[in-house]
């Protein structure tokens, strides 16, 4: 497709959202950034990728940066800001791509053609996807759940001009605990294909 297509997916941890997203890209042969996204950032400002992923997809510690005329000097808001103007040149440049968190729909909300995607899914379902991945018990899988939809949920509340799950700040919301990652990837593809046609 000649057309610029940009999908946003944002995502409960557990849901499959990196492998939905993985899925997405290959089918409409675009770009896909994730935590690839900060290996590109860091090359072009020559700088560590893995000192800036301790800082990736992180709330700001309110104690410890602070704000100057607008400015912050916490490296959470440096490196969030970093990600958004990247990505913002890569949609400026006409580029199409998938990107997987990091506010993406916001940042990018002045394209026509962004298409803003939630994927979560049902408690059982993540579970046993975090248990079987990182081969964790029920009680380790629940509590590294918490701990990573905490993070988002204040990351993403904190940059965001929408609150995080609200279906009101995106296109589709999908279950992937209902459909299978391969399912709700076919969704979002034909959601998005359908978006072009419709243009």
């Amino acid at each position: 497709m000649a057309e610029q297509m940009i999908i946003s997916i944002s995502r409960e941890y557990g849901s499959g959202g990196h492998e939905v997203a993985e899925l997405v890209a290959k089918e409409l042969g675009i770009a896909l950034y994730d935590r690839n996204l900060l290996d590109a950032v860091a090359d072009e400002n020559e700088m560590s990728a893995d000192k800036l992923r301790k800082y990736d997809e992180k709330p700001r510690n309110f104690l410890i940066g602070r704000s100057v005329n607008g400015h912050s000097n916490a490296m959470e808001d440096v490196v969030a800001n970093m990600q958004f103007e990247y990505l913002q040149k890569k949609a400026a440049q006409g580029e199409s791509f998938v990107v997987v968190g990091r506010c993406a729909e916001t940042a990018l909300k002045d394209y026509k053609d962004l298409v803003k995607v939630f994927v979560m899914g049902d408690k059982e379902y993540k579970l046993a996807h975090v248990m079987k991945k990182f081969n964790l018990s029920e009680m380790e899988a629940q509590a590294k759940l918490t701990r990573h939809d905490t993070k988002r949920k204040a990351y993403h509340n904190h940059y965001s001009d929408s609150k995080w799950g609200d279906s009101r700040g995106y296109d589709l919301c999908v279950s992937s605990s209902r459909l299978g990652v391969k399912n709700t990837a076919k969704v979002i593809v034909d959601y998005v294909k359908g978006c072009m046609q419709e243009k």
